[in-house]
């Protein structure tokens, strides 16, 4: 097995008139982690992800999952999209007989009936007469009975209410960890990504800005406010800096202490996240193990 989930170097692709949705995107997601992927609408989160399913087709550059092409991982991958695809006509039942029928192999029913037992979903329902939040739960127990090594899931949670989406995070949670299975998830909840991830990759521009685990990605940083501009905090390297009441409140990657008359304190992960999004020119920064290793290919 690959210690690596997914790998991209120098990844681009373009669509026509429209221009790039990922350009010179390079990373590197070692297995087993919980990895959520941030960024504003248009950044090229679902691009990437579609990438990683083996949909897309690079215009440049390379990307790798599971150390294979995403064509020939596919039977270790599951990737459940916004649309939340499936069959209209076919029942809830038929639905997880044609995903039994389709992963001989690596099929796991009991964890697939749980995820719709838990909704109470009628299995004689067809999926065309589901809310958008039960075909979530559908689509779901598709992927977890997969039995999947990677997980890819484009805004899974997003038409589900609190609990509903507490109670499948949880599942999701306790399936990974019990077999080892790396998640990758994009969302705009960030609460929800806090609690349920220890990686991040934050993307924008069509690259990754900031990459790595979760921990590491928050320690490198400091909140500080003081009465001094924003120029007195050299040499840190100053991500987003505001006036405030109380003078000058800035987001900084550290270089050492900070100087007098400064208070300092641990962002947290929402700060850290807003900081960044507020200011896509701040310089990138990716933990060594989220550099990409692979020199690039241009795309066949």
């Amino acid at each position: 097995m690959s210690d690596t989930a997914i790998e991209a170097a120098a990844l681009g692709k373009r669509y026509g008139r429209r221009g790039w949705a990922l350009r010179a995107c390079s990373f590197r997601l070692p297995a087993g982690r919980v990895c959520a992927v941030v960024g504003p609408n248009g950044a090229g989160k679902s691009t990437l992800l579609a990438h990683a399913a083996g949909l897309l087709r690079p215009t440049e550059g390379s990307l790798t999952v599971l150390g294979t092409t995403p064509a020939e991982a596919r039977d270790r991958i599951a990737y459940v999209a916004q649309e939340k695809p499936l069959h209209p006509q076919l029942t809830v039942a038929d639905t997880l007989r044609l995903g039994a029928d389709l992963n001989p192999a690596r099929w796991d029913g009991r964890v697939a009936d749980r995820v719709v037992q838990e909704g109470g979903l009628d299995l004689g329902a067809r999926v065309r007469t589901l809310s958008g939040g039960q075909r979530t739960r559908v689509a779901l127990a598709l992927a977890l009975g997969k039995r999947p090594e990677l997980m890819l899931l484009d805004e899974p949670m997003a038409d589900l209410d609190p609990l509903a989406r507490h109670q499948l995070m949880g599942t999701l949670m306790a399936e990974a960890v019990a077999h080892g299975t790396t998640v990758v998830m994009s969302s705009h909840i960030i609460g929800e990504l806090a609690d349920a991830c220890d990686h991040l990759l934050l993307v924008s521009g069509g690259r990754v800005r900031l990459g790595g685990p979760i921990d590491d990605l928050v320690a490198a940083h400091t909140l500080v406010t003081g009465l001094a501009p924003a120029s007195g905090l050299a040499p840190h390297t100053v991500v987003e800096s505001r006036a405030t009441g109380r003078g000058t409140t800035a987001l900084i990657r550290h270089e050492g202490p900070v100087g007098d008359g400064w208070d300092a304190e641990e962002p947290s992960l929402e700060e850290l996240l807003l900081a960044h999004l507020r200011s896509p020119d701040a310089p990138p920064l990716l933990a060594p193990d989220t550099t990409a290793r692979q020199t690039p290919e241009v795309a066949a």
